[in-house]
């Protein structure tokens, strides 16, 4: 059990926490939640030792084992499978003790290094560490790979695999689902699903939490409250809680209210002093209730786009890939259209970004066409975005150079919609967090009004309220989008169709993300990543079950039903003239409107169609 008893944690003049009395016990898995600053990782730095509590006790069991997820990897040239499987320090030091027996042919050496493996349960220890490597996503050609040649983010997924490699009895995380592609994170939460000591994990990704946890430790306004159960759970019990405490506070100020009345209009009258005076002790015992503080939201809005053609782009029978010997993807047959919500699913290196950057312009086709509307204007996150960003400038600057002439106060009006008022928009970038650099990269892309959103990883340094106000605001986008992302909940909200890119090629997929994080937990050799989809064999005892139909692009919807409402509108027109007698007065006008009347009527025919068509398709 952990225990904080009155634990209170400063970071430099700033108190974070204060007053915290609560246990964890042994087995829960617990998601720490707040917004940015509001101690996350100051806790789990003072659960790790790292920092002294400013006042007050944490007590851990005396010989816990704690394993978290290091900030940085060092630049070795161990294989990876050898860096993972260090992180159980004596099964590694075994293994090792054996190779260096087997080397020097020494047997009595080997039989103690075999009794030692024995001894720490040693001998599946190559093997656990190549599962956890397979299941965060590493072929299985990369595991002898030096740790030195791989990049930041598969670096990242080398500490999260180490860490968990690492035998122990309180695991903390700090967003661990960051580097990892959707595959990956669905694999990571069935294994802490099985994981039987405490967990602790910080997380943005509410989906994530909502399948792993059994707690949610909530970090607000200097306090820590403990919750029962997922993150839903905790969302609706914060919200009952604060209706209650707001419940409770319009009744104690009524009450506050009642009670001064009386004792301002009977404390100077004998007769009444003795009740004044009981007034008066009763009004200093009320509670004190805290009025509710209703909490800023984040709210952002994405511009109309300044044009809005149907057909924005499209790759016909195209290769995507890098230059000769570096084919990627082939024969990609992909068209993108007004109002298409688009995810793009499958395991990192699969060719997700290099489909983007073909979309983009950024990697021309290899063979094939690329084919763009005139007027398509792209806004384009990628994965590298944030860093781009120029140190040691304002977000002023960054508009600046995108639109020279603008005033600045147009600027200013525009960051205010995206949370940098005031003064902050003239301030440098350098010392801003992660999400603050994320939201002002996403404000950059919107600045351009664009048509068709390409967002590569958008939310990796957002915290959940800039999650959902960015969810909000591609919801209400009347463009296309192509979006990849680990964050379920953001993918789902947006996507109304999901294409999956794997051995080299792009495909529909038919499901929605439950299907796709089924499919992933139940294929057959779950580990292995390039398993394919399997198809549904038809049942015997009863037709298969039909396909589940593609939900209408809701653009095209919209078109359809405005065209058919305009041609009824005509034909009411036309037959409202036809049936004034004065118009027979003039035979060439009832011509004109006798064929008015047919074409209309055939126009109305055709577009009902159609739009039965898209209902039918829904």
């Amino acid at each position: 059990m952990i225990s904080f008893r009155n634990f209170a944690l400063r970071r430099g003049e700033r108190l974070l926490l204060s007053n915290v009395d609560l246990a964890l016990h042994a087995g829960w898995r617990v998601g720490v939640v707040g917004r940015n600053g509001a101690g996350k990782s100051s806790l789990f730095a003072a659960l790790m030792r790292e920092v002294e509590p400013d006042k007050g006790d944490l007590e851990l069991p005396g010989k816990a084992r704690i394993a978290s997820v290091a900030q940085e990897t060092p630049h070795l040239p161990d294989p990876a499978i050898d860096f993972v499987l260090s992180g159980d320090a004596a099964v590694h030091a075994a293994i090792q003790m054996e190779a260096n027996a087997f080397a020097a042919e020494d047997w009595e050496a080997v039989a103690e290094a075999h009794q030692r493996l024995e001894e720490v349960n040693g001998y599946d220890g190559t093997a656990r560490a190549g599962r956890l490597l397979h299941g965060l996503g590493f072929p299985a050609e990369t595991h002898d790979k030096p740790v030195a040649d791989f990049s930041g983010g598969w670096r990242v997924r080398l500490n999260v695999a180490r860490a968990l490699m690492t035998p122990s009895d309180l695991l903390l995380l700090d967003e661990p689902t960051n580097h990892l592609d959707l595959d990956a994170v669905v694999w990571l939460e069935e294994w802490l699903k099985r994981y039987d000591g405490t967990l602790l994990v910080i997380s943005h990704d509410r989906e994530f939490l909502d399948n792993v946890t059994t707690h949610i430790l909530h970090l607000h306004d200097g306090t820590a409250k403990l919750y029962v159960g997922n993150y839903t759970a905790f969302e609706r019990q914060r919200a009952e809680h604060l209706r209650q405490q707001q419940i409770a506070f319009e009744k104690e100020q009524a009450e506050r209210a009642h009670l001064q009345g009386f004792i301002d209009r009977f404390k100077a009258k004998a007769s009444k002093a003795r009740q004044a005076q009981s007034r008066m002790k009763r009004l200093e015992k009320l509670a004190g209730t805290e009025a509710v503080r209703v909490e800023r939201g984040v709210s952002i809005q994405l511009p109309a786009p300044l044009r809005l053609p149907n057909s924005l782009l499209s790759l016909r029978g195209a290769d995507c890939g890098y230059g000769p010997g570096a084919t990627i993807l082939r024969n990609v047959g992909f068209g993108l259209e007004a109002g298409d919500r688009i995810g793009l699913l499958g395991v990192n290196g699969a060719g997700k970004s290099t489909l983007v950057k073909t979309l983009v312009g950024e990697l021309p086709p290899m063979s094939g066409e690329r084919l763009a509307h005139p007027d398509l204007r792209i806004g384009y996150f990628a994965q590298h975005t944030v860093e781009s960003l120029v140190m040691g400038t304002t977000p002023i600057d960054h508009l600046k150079a995108l639109s020279p002439n603008t005033p600045t106060q147009e600027f200013r009006n525009f960051l205010g919609g995206w949370q940098f008022p005031g003064d902050r928009a003239f301030e440098v970038i350098d010392n801003f967090s992660g999400g603050e650099k994320a939201r002002l990269a996403l404000a950059l892309l919107a600045w351009s009004k664009p048509n068709l959103l390409l967002l590569d990883e958008p939310t990796n340094h957002l915290d959940l309220e800039m999650r959902e106000a960015l969810a909000e605001a591609l919801s209400d986008f009347d463009g296309a989008i192509v979006m990849v992302s680990h964050d379920r909940h953001l993918i789902g909200l947006v996507s109304d169709q999901y294409w999956r890119v794997h051995d080299g090629v792009v495909e529909p997929f038919d499901g929605d993300l439950d299907d796709y994080a089924a499919w992933l937990r139940t294929r057959p050799g779950a580990d292995n990543p390039k398993t394919p989809v399997p198809k549904a064999a038809p049942v015997a005892a009863a037709p298969p079950p039909a396909p589940p139909r593609p939900k209408p692009n809701p653009h095209k919807l919209q078109k359809a039903e405005e065209r058919v409402a305009r041609l009824e509108g005509k034909l009411a027109d036309c037959e409202a003239q036809l049936a004034d007698p004065a118009v027979y007065a003039d035979a060439g006008k009832v011509a004109d409107l006798g064929r008015t009347q047919l074409q209309l009527r055939a126009e109305l025919e055709t577009a009902e169609a159609e739009l039965l068509a898209l209902y039918e398709g829904a």
